[in-house]
């Protein structure tokens, strides 16, 4: 009965590590699922993907794809999954999850959220830092290829803005990588938490 048990544990095992693209959307789901949620909310420090812009949906699966996004969680669980999707595969996947329902995540620190707000929509000028609702909306909404940022997690996004700084795809078109480079740690925590309490 033990060797039953390790057997299934060792299959299921096999599942959560080893993603299986079978060419159609709701097996894509499925494995997108393990860390991203099956509908789409994210766990952990994974994203969400409900509700995201389909064009920056479809950038990053490229880019991951191309080791484009070259971050250490993209490097561990993304570089395979997203090289090995078909690109009409992708295509309907993005198409798929920007219809997903959007709930933002509302996990930042609360009496952040005023200052990051303020960044978010005025920038900061002594920095010559510009809004971030210049490219991303005035509610974070995202345009076109440019992602939403509006109810994404807090952890999340404060590590992304911190990788950023830190030269992490640098293939990515500017000014993003200079605007995070300019960021305070204290500016990068009110953005976050000021973010993901978008809806």
């Amino acid at each position: 009965m033990k060797s039953v048990r390790l057997q299934l544990a060792i299959l299921v095992l096999i599942c959560l590590v080893v993603p299986t693209w079978a060419g159609d959307v709701p097996t894509a789901v499925r494995n997108c699922g393990w860390c991203h949620g099956m509908l789409g909310q994210g766990i952990g420090v994974a994203p969400r993907l409900a509700g995201q812009r389909r064009e920056y949906t479809l950038r990053q699966l490229v880019d991951l794809g191309e080791h484009l996004r070259d971050n250490p969680q993209s490097r561990q669980y993304m570089w395979g999954p997203a090289g090995n999707l078909d690109p009409l595969l992708a295509r309907d996947l993005a198409n798929y999850l920007a219809a997903l329902p959007f709930e933002p995540a509302a996990d930042g620190r609360p009496h952040l959220a005023e200052i990051g707000r303020v960044i978010y929509l005025e920038g900061i000028p002594d920095a010559n830092i510009v809004s971030c609702a210049a490219c991303h909306g005035p509610n974070a909404e995202g345009v076109g290829d440019i992602p939403r940022l509006g109810g994404l997690g807090y952890g999340y996004l404060r590590r992304r803005l911190e990788q950023w700084g830190e030269g992490y795809h640098v293939a990515a078109k500017p000014p993003m990588p200079r605007i995070a480079g300019k960021l305070s740690p204290n500016d990068i925590e009110a953005l976050a938490s000021y973010l993901s309490f978008v809806k």
